[in-house]
């Protein structure tokens, strides 16, 4: 049989573990599949099941403490258990790129976005020294990224996410390499963001490139992928063509993410007192207005949605409801109170009845902080025991258990660390609670949970949320009304479910087309925009 008859990536019997010193961790257990040229295999699975393993392990970067083996693993007829670590250098890019989940981390700070690429060309020769200026911006273009040449000057700051993620795929795609693997490639980005990256993927499958793509979401590889393999706890429990696992999935877990991908609404508990008053607010950075013009109020029990892509003004508008920062117009009213245009010091008595939850609690904790140090710091009570008791009674509400008080933050997994994010949160027992971005790094089977512990906690507690987030399924499952903000004006607002079967404008409309979802027969029915 010749190579040409062969799959690109054939892997057999492959196991992962790591030595630790609580013993031995098997991450990935046993597992086989095959990539063909121009086709998609989608890994899809919870954090922590072995995805992001398995995929460095093809890259000869399963870490360190780690232990691969395999009956066979072979890229184009080529044993990869055999490379040495030069080897596996002229594969990394030039055989294989690579398209990590966070752009910002991936690309280097101090360099430009164009040298990042340039480094690549040059280390496998791709094109003569003096071509590579305008090979860079040729890849640029092709990642479709705008004005090529000036981004090609930026750092990675300068740019948005979604211009930083094709600016990575520009990067993995630079020598050309047969096989790319895109591990969580669009999450955390907005929904129209998301679709660019997934039509530029499915670009490059046509033009013949093999892919690898790793995620949690079944709702976003449905767009890519020719076939599935549902990862858990390091091993396949269930893989076949896309259509079939995603119409007719035959294992509970399968079921499982497929039902978390789509989770049902929450009941409203608001009342009519109103908590919080927006009005007319307004804030610009150096000329640039990030908020134009919002206003809304927020009652008692009530979860008000926040909808729009990156850039929109959504984090500026937290920041302002949250007092951090300063409207250049308009107010905010707690309680009927100023609160936007009161000094620091003045909020300060009030600060506790406002709290916050946002996107990466690993970046707002000190590492060198135990869990009840992190939730004890915010709660209101005296004494070390009674503040203990505390403690252990804050854990327990939001679903964690006592015995995690002594771990850090580096010891939990993302939704346990959302979940004593949300402890500390609630600990100085606030009556309204800003979330933003609170589950977008998070698999879909713990978005739903932390999801329902929001609805739980907003139905014992009685607290009023605004919960900002691209995502329109957890807006339309956690919120009462919503705002559409696009460019910091809002340009739709109502209840969520008219908003959603009914929207009146352009842009909630491409929202709503652009959101990825599963085969009809695989998920509850849906709202009528998608036959429309």
């Amino acid at each position: 049989m010749s190579t040409a008859d062969l799959p690109l990536l054939a892997v057999d019997g492959l196991s992962v573990h790591f030595g630790t010193k609580r013993g031995r961790v098997d991450a990935v257990r046993g597992i086989s599949f095959t990539v063909d040229v121009g086709k998609c295999l989608a890994i899809v699975g919870e954090s922590g099941s072995g995805k992001s393993v398995t995929a460095r392990a093809l890259l000869g970067l399963a870490g360190p403490g780690s232990s691969v083996r395999a009956r066979k693993m072979e890229l184009n007829g080529r044993d990869l258990t055999l490379l040495s670590e030069r080897d596996w250098r002229q594969v990394r890019g030039r055989v294989v790129g690579l398209v990590l989940q966070d752009a910002m981390t991936s690309l280097d700070p101090v360099r430009t976005v164009g040298a990042e690429i340039a480094e690549t060309l040059r280390n496998h020769q791709v094109v003569p020294r003096a071509d590579v200026g305008g090979k860079v911006v040729s890849l640029l273009t092709e990642a479709r990224v705008p004005e090529p040449g000036t981004r090609a000057r930026q750092y990675p700051h300068q740019l948005s996410g979604g211009l930083r993620q094709r600016a990575l795929i520009a990067s993995a795609l630079a020598a050309s390499p047969p096989l790319l693997i895109a591990d969580e490639p669009t999450t955390a980005l907005d929904v129209t963001v998301q679709a660019r990256i997934l039509d530029l993927l499915a670009e490059r499958k046509r033009d013949g490139v093999a892919l690898l793509l790793i995620s949690h979401d079944l709702s976003v590889v449905a767009k890519l992928a020719d076939y599935i393999a549902v990862m858990r706890e390091g091993a396949f429990v269930e893989e076949g063509p896309a259509a079939d696992v995603l119409t007719s999935p035959s294992h509970p877990y399968t079921k499982s993410l497929l039902a978390a991908a789509h989770p049902k609404r929450a009941r409203s508990g608001a009342s009519t007192q109103v908590v919080l008053e927006v009005d007319s607010v307004s804030k610009s950075y150096r000329g640039r207005a990030a908020v134009k013009d919002v206003s809304f109020v927020l009652r008692a029990g009530e979860t008000l949605g926040i909808l729009g892509e990156s850039g929109a003004g959504k984090t500026t508008l937290a920041q302002v409801v949250l007092g951090l920062v300063r409207p250049d117009r308009g107010s905010v009213r707690l309680f009927g109170h100023p609160w936007s245009d009161r000094p620091e010091q003045l909020r300060r008595a009030d600060r506790h009845r406002i709290q916050f939850v946002q996107q990466d609690p690993a970046s707002s904790f000190d590492p060198r902080y135990t869990v009840a140090r992190i939730v004890g710091e915010a709660v209101r009570v005296p004494g070390r025991q009674a503040r203990q008791r505390r403690v252990a009674d804050l854990l327990r509400l939001v679903g964690l258990d006592t015995d995690l008080a002594g771990r850090r933050p580096w010891q939990l997994s993302g939704g346990q660390r959302q979940r004593v994010a949300i402890a500390r949160a609630v600990a100085p027992e606030p009556a309204v609670l800003v979330c933003d971005e609170p589950v977008s790094s998070l698999d879909v089977s713990s978005q739903a949970q932390i999801l329902d512990l929001f609805a739980d906690l907003r139905e014992r507690l009685g607290l009023a949320m605004v919960l900002i987030s691209h995502d329109l399924g957890v807006i339309r499952h956690t919120s009462d009304r919503l705002i559409v903000l696009r460019a910091g004006e809002v340009v739709e607002s109502g209840q969520v479910e008219t908003v959603y079967q009914r929207p009146g404008h352009p842009h909630t409309r491409e929202l709503l087309a652009a959101l990825p979802r599963p085969p009809d027969s695989a998920v509850p029915p849906s709202p009528s925009f998608f036959s429309d």
